[in-house]
């Protein structure tokens, strides 16, 4: 994070951790109000990866799940980039801005991201790197939150990975359960005059509440401590329209397609509720109350719910979830409840 958009939010009353925005003073508060919004919060948790040169649009179609042809400056998209065994190195939200692509993905993942995507240009025409420095994130969240900005943006995406710009900001719309939004500001001025916008009528949340909007919009996330433990599948990427089965090959796509159309998928992802004030970490393990020996799910993400305990997203073995209690880190642990998440499996 800048500098001077480190001190910009100090003033703020961010309260910071590691370098990230933790809370503004309520977390409790900030989790409750963040289910209606309006809210924003500073996105300096992720990081972005810019990729650009003659050869872009072809390699990054080599490489990723979803077909990069649909990229464009006015639509985003998610992928995902697998390892030759069909497992998710990392997931990212792609957007374009001319012949620049943007790769937005989880901070503790961009560098094995771009060690691996380094490994396999070889002599094309193009460049990797970091920019996250270039620009300011915010994410902005709530039932009119499209108003709220409409007073800095002429116009504002009115579709879900439809994609707007003005002269200093680049801005996603995102899925949510409210209208959500991602803005990419290359000025520090445009960045201040933005958030104190917001702040007129809406609150400041820190990096939980803004990961809790993720976690019931059925959103997966690949960090670190999850990183080539699911297939897409599993996360339900073929559900949120982060993998295309009619593209070419990348990475693991023989593996993924196998799974998709033989109809192999013995795991996916469920929304659910943890009875605990413990925060469960990505990667932890899931039992059934009948046999405490065997995982049957891992936590994708976990973030406090204002109502009480965790919600989560994890990724459980279809038959546990159906017929056996589920249980965090033990057969005797907390309580995973099963939740409904905003979208339908597939028949």
């Amino acid at each position: 994070m800048k500098t001077d958009w480190s001190a910009f939010l100090t003033d703020a009353g961010a309260e910071f951790e590691a370098g990230k925005v933790i809370h503004f003073g309520n977390p409790q508060r900030e989790q409750e109000v963040a289910l209606g919004g309006p809210v924003f919060s500073d996105l300096s948790h992720l990081s972005v990866i810019a990729v650009h040169g003659a050869d872009t649009a072809a390699f990054l179609q080599s490489q990723l799940s979803n077909d990069i042809s649909q990229i464009t400056d006015s639509h985003s998209g998610l992928n995902a980039y697998c390892t030759p065994k069909g497992r998710m190195l990392g997931l990212m939200r792609v957007f374009r801005q001319g012949e620049t692509w943007y790769l937005r993905l989880p901070e503790d993942t961009a560098e094995a991201v771009m060690q691996r995507l380094r490994m396999y240009v070889m002599r094309a025409d193009v460049t990797i790197e970091d920019v996250s420095d270039n620009f300011v994130r915010i994410g902005i969240s709530g039932e009119h939150a499209d108003e709220e900005l409409g007073t800095a943006m002429n116009v504002v995406p009115a579709e879900t990975d439809q994609v707007t710009h003005a002269a200093d900001i680049t801005l996603l719309r995102v899925p949510g359960v409210q209208p959500r939004f991602e803005a990419y500001i290359s000025a520090h001025e445009t960045a201040c005059k933005l958030w104190d916008s917001l702040n007129v009528r809406g609150a400041p949340v820190g990096e939980s509440a803004w990961r809790l909007l993720e976690i019931l919009a059925g959103l997966p996330t690949v960090v670190a401590a999850t990183s080539e433990l699911f297939v897409p599948q599993m996360a339900n990427l073929q559900l949120v329209n982060g993998v295309s089965f009619k593209k070419g090959c990348y990475p693991g796509q023989e593996i993924v397609a196998r799974m998709q159309y033989l109809g192999t998928l013995k795991r996916r992802m469920y929304l659910g509720r943890i009875e605990t004030d413990e925060p469960a970490a990505p990667g932890d393990a899931l039992f059934t109350g009948a046999d405490g020996e065997q995982a049957v799910g891992r936590i994708v993400d976990d973030q406090p719910h204002h109502d009480s305990g965790q919600a989560a997203l994890a990724v459980i073995q279809i038959t546990a979830a159906e017929t056996s209690s589920l249980h965090l880190g033990s057969s005797g642990g907390a309580a995973f409840t099963l939740g409904t998440l905003p979208y339908s499996f597939e028949s």
